[in-house]
């Protein structure tokens, strides 16, 4: 076990300190008197480790006594210089150890393996952080952004639809559909099979398939939470412990089950701060994937992308750190060895992952398409594009992109492959589309995650987050567009 400055477990607890926790743990004991489904000494632990469920059973079930079970637990934290979960934890570590010196043996290794050493490499800022940055480029630029949003999209939206697919299945329909409305709603501009099909196959799945790939190998391997640690003094400064790199990552890929996973979050201000920025300067696989091919033959607009998207997610985090009561939270993890990733795992897990986001997009790309074309029949979506020129042109973009950005609210993805038929369109010149990139990027959340902020953060903060994730994100790309204007950037 280490804690996020790379000390291992074992040492933190002191003593003295020890046996204050022992004797808290008996008088809690003895307060208890209603009936619970673990032994006493399981609920004075969880309580002194500030679980929650657990307080509200003792709560429920002993309501004379939690004032002082309370006072206890607050009286016993000020006896440690650690917070109780490490201290409890880092105990429980030795004691396993304890056993296991007993019963195993073995020879001594008078010298590091290879996996100490490069154990030591991702854990040392100096060399972790340069690890850090080569994973992420090949990871999700070169291999997610370049091999699967470039060459498998290509091949797959390009070659298999456009070239095969779209035209034999727009005939078949147009042969035996006996009403115009039909024959739209199927493959028209917005169609099930010319929108929702096309996207989710030829678009959506290649890459999020591959970033799921890479992010199996990461998790396989070990190095996810020596990332965890390595970003956690980073993380501190935005209000977030290393911990946060867990549901940040998994943002990446689908930002509503990020959004649930923020849960794992040990308090209530981490939770929020999470939330928001997952709303506002993650980007999900599909849309990451989609801007990165967007942006890889334009190094500069990349570079502009990239460094707004990182200013607003520290800027943003910072403030929130200073503006947001609560403590900065504490963070400790058990650290698996490193090793070579199996095929097998990484495979079945890449498998489960996508066969998982299929189910999940399919039909709600499926459900947009018709929404969108209903719409589009009564001219409702007419009307609604026309309610958006106005704030698209102020940002200096064409009216076609007021289309993309009502995608973007049904799925961030949708959004996504929307600005990406509108730039092999040629509409979009070099500035127009870094400034679409952006303001995507920071846009309001899709429905399901929108829906998820509800439940997760409740109604208001739900609510007050998408308000403040509009009003930034169409700020940043106004003031970006007359920058770019000013400076007559060649982007």
């Amino acid at each position: 076990m280490r804690t996020a400055d790379g000390a291992k477990g074992g040492g933190a607890a002191r003593e003295p300190e020890e046996f204050s926790l022992e004797r808290m743990i008996e008088r809690i004991e003895l307060l208890l008197r209603g009936s619970y489904p673990f032994s006493r000494r399981a609920v004075a632990l969880l309580v002194l480790q500030e679980d929650k469920e657990m307080e509200t059973m003792v709560a429920e079930r002993d309501p004379v006594a939690v004032a002082e079970i309370a006072r206890l637990a607050a009286a016993a934290q000020a006896l440690s210089a650690d917070p109780l979960e490490y201290v409890v934890a880092t105990r429980r570590q030795r004691e396993a150890q304890a056993i296991l010196a007993g019963v195993i043996s073995g020879a001594k290794r008078n010298r590091q393996s290879w996996t100490d050493l490069l154990d030591k490499m991702v854990m040392n800022p100096l060399t972790g952080l340069p690890i850090l940055l080569f994973v992420l480029y090949w990871g999700l630029y070169k291999f997610v952004g370049g091999f699967g949003a470039g060459t498998l999209v290509d091949l797959l939206e390009s070659k298999v639809f456009d070239g095969w697919l779209s035209p034999i299945v727009a005939s078949a329909v147009a042969s035996v559909s006996p009403w115009q409305s039909l024959t739209t709603l199927i493959v028209g501009e917005y169609g099930i099979f010319t929108l929702g099909v096309r996207y989710s196959f030829g678009i959506i799945l290649p890459i999020v398939g591959m970033f799921f790939l890479v992010f199996a190998l990461i998790e396989d391997s070990g190095y996810l939470p020596r990332m965890a640690l390595l970003m956690d003094k980073l993380f501190k400064y935005v209000g977030l412990s290393g911990r946060a790199v867990i549901p940040m990552v998994l943002g990446l890929g689908c930002a509503t089950m990020a959004t649930m996973v923020t849960r794992t979050l040990p308090t209530k201000r981490e939770r929020l701060m999470a939330t928001l920025l997952l709303a506002l300067a993650v980007p999900c696989s599909a849309q990451l994937g989609v801007l990165l091919a967007l942006l890889a033959e334009r190094p500069r607009a990349l570079l502009v992308w990239a460094g707004v998207i990182g200013l607003m997610f520290i800027v943003v985090g910072v403030l929130g750190a200073r503006l947001l009561p609560g403590e900065t939270p504490s963070f400790y993890m058990e650290v698996p060895p490193l090793r070579l990733p199996q095929l097998s795992n990484v495979l079945s897990k890449t498998w489960m992952r996508m066969v998982w986001y299929l189910k999940e997009v399919l039909p709600l790309f499926i459900a947009a398409s018709v929404i969108v074309w209903f719409l589009d029949l009564v001219g409702a979506f007419s009307f609604c594009v026309e309610l958006m020129r106005w704030p698209v042109s102020t940002a200096g973009l064409p009216p076609e992109a007021a289309k993309v950005f009502l995608f973007g609210f049904f799925r961030r993805d949708y959004g996504a492959a929307g600005l990406y038929d509108l730039d092999h369109s040629g509409v979009l010149n070099g500035e127009q589309l870094v400034v679409a990139c952006v303001a995507l990027t920071l846009f309001l959340p899709c429905v399901a995650q929108f829906l998820i902020n509800i439940k997760e953060r409740g109604m208001t903060a739900g609510l007050a987050i998408s308000a403040f994730v509009l009003a930034l994100a169409w700020g940043v790309a106004v003031v970006l567009h007359h920058i770019l204007e000013a400076t007559r950037m060649i982007l």
